[in-house]
């Protein structure tokens, strides 16, 4: 697979670079295994992610769990830092 970067365009310097791995049918849809975003909270990554991608990438994302630094995240609010890793995990098993 290939990486993404998604750093470049207007105000994306002020916020934190993340890396975004995708994992299974997420980076089969994506068309991509890794993508660097810049983000400040979980949500404006998975946003940055969503911009440019096919429809069904974008359901796939949206439905994924996702990791931030090896560790399962649902408050897509939480702030992010230089450095932090979010993992895309489809729903496995059809689920």
């Amino acid at each position: 697979m290939t990486s993404i970067d998604t750093t470049t365009g207007p105000g994306v310097a002020t916020a934190p670079r993340i890396t975004v791995r995708l994992f299974a049918g997420a980076a089969a849809e994506y068309g991509a295994d890794t993508a660097d975003v810049h983000a400040a909270t979980v949500q404006e990554a998975v946003d940055a992610l969503l911009v440019g991608a096919s429809a069904d990438a974008a359901r796939v994302i949206e439905r994924s769990s996702i990791l931030l630094n090896a560790v399962a995240c649902t408050d897509r609010s939480r702030a992010l830092t230089d450095g932090d890793r979010l993992d895309v995990l489809p729903p496995f098993a059809g689920g």
